[in-house]
Parts: structure tokens; C-alpha cells; sequence
């Protein structure tokens, strides 16, 4: 099957995935609501082209926290992507640094900082949990510095894991021979069988639900690294994320996976980019499947999205080659709905390029 959009890609991951990995993978939290509306929302943005302009060129590159990049369409951390395809992060990382953008490495990856570094140069930030023992998290950090890594990724929106209901069912364990590699010397590396979510246990027993906007700073003061907050989805966290020093905000819902019925990050992204009043970027992560989604993002005011289960799905069907032509099709449709909506430039895209159902007053009903 010639594969035509990155959406069709989830399809053939289900149809070659274990189905605990799967569904580990697509679920969402509780009814999975918000998973829907992640997606949903965005079709409830329309275009407003120009016309007329000259769009035989178009730049479509950007600069992230001072790094060039390719496109403002990036990898976000996601867990354990030896479950979807033998070579899992490498082959992640080799098809981002291939394209010319960021790859964000999960704190729970199944190949460490170490060897994601050796496939080569590239861009790349590091995805933190702050684990109860701190020394566990200095020692991560100072490695992901060692190694390369351009940014922390921290995020914040897990002190404790959503109720994630096929996890539960399925007694989500990882898979015999797997293990979270940055961790594995620390007697950390293994999520085994319980009689509910192995990695909901892990998380309860390691992950640090006391974390606080101080602690910000306490991180601060054992990296040189930029911090970026992951998980910030309302104005007043935006604007405490800007005070604390925070070098640029992704605004996330954690793919739905964490609180059911918060707002789709695409509807909470322009309260947060108002709050902080272009003191620092902030980028959107979640339900981007388009180019046109990755048009919408930014003409709400995001400096560059994120793309999660797009890289597990297309990692799964194909592999290295697969990453490498979601980030393709995702570049050529961005690319034309730039042509189409006449913008030449990222600095051209701007809020009257778009309307959104929210910005209609709804009618007044007529009288009776």
C-alpha cells in the first residue's frame, strides 16, 4: 500500500504491533475524550488565504532556542520505541538528524543518551522525569550533557500516571530482552507484571510527586542546558514558567494520556502565547497529523510543534525509512498550505490567516 498520509501509517502499526504495545502506543486516559479533541479541534480552525502573491519560493526553516533547524516540525519524547521496531531511538534519531530537526529522547527510552549520540551528529534535547532519588536525576542530566544533548525537556504534568484503562487491562509490562536503558545501571530499568499497569507502579514508586516551580531552579543549578517546561496548558502556569526561568514552553496534555477533559493543546496554545507575551517560544505537542495542523499552530503563535505517535507509527511500519517520510509528507504539506494560504515566509503566517470557531459570536436566538 503506497502510503499517502501519516495517518495511514497507524493502521499498518496496528495491524504489526503485539496489542498491549499498541495500545500502549494509541490510548488515552479514562473515556479518552481528550485523546479525540486533540484531533478534533483542529478541524474547527478554517483558512483564510491570500491570493495573488508570489509563492514560487518558499523558506520553510526556522531557528529553535538559537539552533537552525529544517522546519518547526520536531520529534517529541516518546517511551520505550524498541517496542515498535528493533533499533527503536537509533533509527528515530538517525531520520530526524536526516531531516534537519530536533529529536526530543524520552527519559524511559530503550537506548541510552549513549547511544543515541553515537549514530551521529544532531539536534537533540533530552526528556526529564524527576526521579525521589536526586543523585538518579544528576546523573542523567550531566550524561545527556556529556553526550551532546542541547536541551531539558522537563515534564511536569506526572507526578502521578493517568489512569490509562487498556494498560490495565492488558497488565502493561515491557517486553522480555527491553529495558529503560538510562536507567538500567541504577537497578532502575525495569517496568515488570502487575496486577494492574506495570508502568503505572514504576512511576508511583520512583517518580518525585512533590515536584514544584523550585525545583526549576534547583535544576537550573545543575545544568548549563536551557529548561524547557513540557505540560503547561494555562495562562497563569505560563506566566510562573516565564518568572522561574524557563527557556521556552511546550504547551501539552501529555497526548491525553494523563488528566481526561482538559482542552486539546491546539485550543489552549494562544491563551499561553498571550500570557507570556513573546518573552520565550512556546511550541505545541499533540494531535498534529498535518501540515495544514502545523499551519494552524503557528499562526495561533507557536514557534514549532512537536510529533509523537506519528514517529512510533511510521517507526513501527517502516522503520528508519518510515520516520524519515513522516517528517517528508508532514514538510511538503506544511510547505504547500504555506503556497496555498500565500506565505513565503514562517515570519508571514499570522493570526489573520485563520479563524477559528471561537472567534464566531454564536447568534442570539431568534424570538419566539
Amino acid at each position: 500500500m503506497e502510503i499517502t498520509n501519516v495517518m495511514e501509517y497507524e493502521k499498518i502499526a496496528k495491524e504489526k504491533l503485539p496489542k498491549m504495545v499498541y495500545d500502549y502506543y494509541a490510548s488515552g486516559a479514562e473515556d479518552q475524550w481528550t485523546l479525540q479533541e486533540n484531533r478534533n479541534a483542529f478541524s474547527r480552525i478554517l483558512f483564510r488565504p491570500r491570493i495573488l502573491i508570489d509563492v514560487s519560493k518558499i523558506d520553510v526553516s526556522t531557528t529553535v532556542l538559537g539552533f537552525n533547524i529544517s522546519m518547526p516540525i520536531m520529534v517529541a519524547p516518546t517511551a520505550m520505541q524498541k517496542m515498535a521496531h528493533p533499533d527503536g531511538e537509533l533509527a528515530t534519531a538517525r531520520a530526524t538528524s536526516a531531516a534537519g530537526t530536533i529529536m526530543t529522547l524520552s527519559s524511559w527510552a530503550t537506548c541510552s543518551v549513549e547511544e543515541v549520540a553515537s549514530t551521529g551528529p544532531g539536534i537533540r534535547f533530552f526528556q526529564l522525569y524527576v526521579y525521589k532519588d536526586r543523585n538518579v536525576v544528576r546523573q542523567l542530566v550531566k550524561r545527556a550533557e556529556e553526550a551532546g544533548f542541547k536541551a531539558i525537556a522537563l515534564t511536569v504534568d506526572t507526578p502521578r500516571l493517568g489512569r490509562r484503562e487498556s494498560d490495565i487491562k492488558n497488565r502493561f509490562a515491557l517486553p522480555r530482552g527491553l529495558t529503560l536503558k538510562n536507567f538500567e545501571g541504577l537497578d532502575l530499568g525495569k517496568i515488570d507484571k502487575t496486577n494492574d499497569s506495570g508502568l503505572a507502579s514504576y512511576v508511583a514508586g520512583q517518580v518525585d510527586q512533590s515536584l514544584s516551580w523550585k525545583d526549576i531552579k534547583w535544576l537550573q543549578s545543575i545544568t548549563s542546558l536551557p529548561i524547557l517546561v513540557k505540560g503547561v496548558i494555562t495562562a497563569e502556569d505560563a506566566r510562573i514558567a516565564v518568572e522561574y526561568g524557563a527557556a521556552g514552553i511546550i504547551v501539552s496534555n501529555h497526548g491525553a494520556r494523563q488528566l481526561d477533559y482538559v482542552p486539546a493543546t491546539i485550543m489552549a496554545l494562544e491563551e499561553v502565547v498571550k500570557a507570556v507575551e513573546g518573552r520565550l517560544p512556546v511550541f505545541l505537542d499533540g494531535g498534529v497529523r498535518r501540515g495544514t495542523d502545523v499551519f494552524k499552530a503557528l499562526a495561533l503563535g507557536a514557534s514549532g510543534v512537536f510529533v509523537g505517535r506519528p514517529s512510533l507509527f511510521s517507526l513501527a511500519a517502516d522503520g528508519e525509512a518510515g520516520v524519515r517520510k513522516m517528517l517528508q509528507m508532514l514538510r511538503d504539506e506544511f510547505e504547500l498550505t504555506m503556497a496555498l494560504s500565500g506565505c513565503r515566509s514562517l515570519r508571514e503566517i499570522s493570526r489573520n490567516h485563520i479563524k477559528t470557531d471561537w472567534d464566531i459570536p454564536h447568534c442570539l436566538p431568534a424570538k419566539l
